[in-house]
């Protein structure tokens, strides 16, 4: 599971929109980063993390519109990072702000067993309204159900070339048939059919219809041992 630690950062001022969130489609950029001696440093989406490790996304969309974050650790565990409940932080997100996930002054620490964290994306440039089918809490936490049991790969290629263990299968892609947790898979979702997912120069880049109207759904998936 990932655990949430907090008071280890400052929230970010508003960051100019960068020059890859241009006019078109709706794009969301998500940068992981990582702790280490120097600080955070930006790293592969499939990157094989270990117990210990601190890691946390930069989020930015081109768009205004509103985000839900949610995360189902190995163990089975959900809890919501964006907004955080403790904090009162609303959801709605302005084109070109950078916003730090978990939200606020958190962070997560990788934890619990080997294999995949599923970190459930929400974005929609519509309000989804006030009705409670609709609000994305997590789960009962009872009975548990651990997300399918896939233990990290490393890419021989990748490894050979860079010397890190990048699992290809990791990082954002749709979601899988049947895998929503039910709080996410009542929400009337559009243009799913149709994301984009790039790689492009150290971050992740989700683009969907510039007709979209409605909120979408993606995974980020984060390997480790």
């Amino acid at each position: 599971m990932l655990g949430i630690c907090t008071g280890l950062l400052l929230a970010l001022p508003a960051a100019a929109q960068k020059a890859s969130l241009q006019r078109g489609p709706h794009r969301l950029e998500i940068v992981l980063e990582r702790f280490d001696a120097s600080g955070w440093q930006r790293i592969d989406p499939g990157l094989v993390l270990n117990q210990g490790d601190r890691v946390r996304f930069r989020a930015t969309a081109n768009f205004d519109g509103f985000l839900y974050v949610m995360n189902q650790g190995t163990s089975g565990d959900y809890s919501r990072l964006f907004p955080r409940e403790d904090t009162g932080q609303q959801n709605k997100v302005k084109a070109g702000q950078e916003y730090l996930v978990p939200a606020t002054e958190g962070v997560f620490r990788i934890a619990g067993p080997a294999g995949h964290e599923i970190v459930y994306w929400m974005i929609s440039p519509v309000e989804l309204g006030a009705q409670p089918e609709y609000a994305p809490l997590p789960p009962p936490p009872s009975p548990k159900s651990a997300p399918p049991e896939l233990i990290p790969r490393c890419d021989d290629t990748i490894l050979r070339a860079r010397g890190d263990c990048v699992d290809t299968s990791a990082g954002p892609r749709p979601v899988s048939d049947g895998q929503l947790p039910q709080n996410l898979a009542q929400v009337p979702k559009t243009g799913e059919h149709e994301l984009l997912f790039v790689q492009k120069e150290g971050s992740s880049v989700v683009s969907a219809p510039p007709a979209l109207r409605g909120p979408v759904i993606f995974e980020f998936r984060l390997a480790h041992n």
